[in-house]
């Protein structure tokens, strides 16, 4: 690989704990040499209903305002026993403004009693040049949810999705992001720009 693929770019994220993991991994997968910081742009109403719809509303925000390329993702954590649900509405399961534990607490009140608890996290990730041009992939992981939060680490749902045993919160960051659905997302973003390169 002769450089990144993208020298300069905005990660299209406000919420702080998804940015950083973005910007570890597009740093090191080679998409972008560096991370453009302290740049705003207009909030954005996720109202797609698909997770591609609300990755490229994100990006083409952040992409206009700032003129920079902007990658952004949506993920969705989708329980097969609640026939794919929170889905796009895994970032507000639990209602509008709702954090990370109120959310955890909602998806494991739906699955009291349920014994079939596979689930997976799908991310898609999508870039879009100021020139209006665009690039998208996505990335899974397959588990399952757990019965009860385990372990420090990681945001979001991470202490309840469980992979080979262990939650995605019982992992080191580096582990996670070795294997996590953002992590296979954002390699496939720069395979998808290679190959369009």
């Amino acid at each position: 690989m002769d450089g990144p693929l993208i020298e300069r770019a905005v990660v299209a994220s406000k919420n702080r704990d998804k940015a950083a993991e973005m910007e570890t991994l597009l740093l090191r997968e080679g998409v972008a040499g560096e991370i453009a910081a302290g740049l705003d742009w207009p909030e954005v109403i996720e109202d797609q209903p698909t997770l591609q719809g609300n990755a490229l509303l994100k990006a083409a925000a952040a992409a206009q305002a700032t003129g920079l390329p902007a990658v952004a993702d949506d993920t969705g954590l989708e329980v097969e026993a609640l026939g794919g649900a929170p889905g796009v509405y895994t970032a507000r399961f639990a209602g509008p403004g709702a954090d990370y534990r109120a959310n955890m607490e909602a998806l494991l009140g739906a699955l009291r009693g349920v014994e079939e608890r596979t689930a997976r996290f799908r991310t898609v990730a999508a870039v879009i040049f100021p020139d209006g041009s665009r690039a998208v992939a996505e990335g899974e992981l397959r588990g399952a949810i757990a019965r009860a939060p385990r372990g420090e680490g990681g945001f979001g749902y991470d202490p309840i999705f469980e992979v080979e045993g262990r939650t995605l919160a019982e992992l080191g960051e580096e582990e996670k992001n070795r294997i996590s659905h953002r992590a296979r997302a954002v390699a496939a973003l720069g395979r998808v720009l290679r190959s369009a390169g």
